[in-house]
């Protein structure tokens, strides 16, 4: 059984990208990539069709991980019924996501940072400008989360 993964963020092009990647980067680091699907959606309309950020795919080029042909899409309720994890970056995409789907009957929603031991959102790069920042988010809620899965579902590391 797969374990299924839906990162969100607002449009799709920054933050949950990058989770998306970050974590698609762990996974196959960690020998684990058979036992995850891992993506990402935002919960506007704003960005669909656009590739990620310019300095978020920077971002992770500089690290070594591609996001060639990522393009930003609008999480759907196939989505919802999909997918075993639905982590969000910021509480106002969990508000935005019980909005959409109803105050999440299947309790999927999370926000990412609350797998670490500093629970806040993740950083906005689209208005804070600062992507260190945001990466030094999404790797610490990434490793963090994967270690939760796995120690959850008692997978061999």
């Amino acid at each position: 059984m797969k374990h299924k993964i839906l990162f969100i963020c607002l449009g799709n092009i920054c933050r949950s990208p990058m989770a998306e990647f970050v974590m698609k980067d762990i996974v196959s680091k960690a020998g684990l990539t058979h036992e995850f699907e891992i993506a990402s959606a935002a919960t506007s309309t704003y960005e669909i069709g656009n590739p990620v950020y310019p300095p978020a795919r920077q971002k992770l080029a500089e690290q070594g991980i591609a996001c060639d042909g990522k393009t930003a899409r609008q999480m759907t309720k196939k989505d919802y019924e999909y997918y075993d994890y639905i982590v969000a970056m910021d509480s106002s995409n969990i508000s935005n996501l019980k909005k959409m789907f109803n105050n999440d009957p299947d309790n999927k929603f999370s926000l990412l940072m609350d797998y670490t031991t500093r629970p806040a959102d993740v950083a906005d790069p689209w208005y804070t400008r600062d992507f260190r920042a945001t990466w030094n988010d999404v790797t610490e809620g990434c490793d963090a989360l994967l270690k939760f899965i796995v120690e959850t579902h008692q997978l061999p590391l």
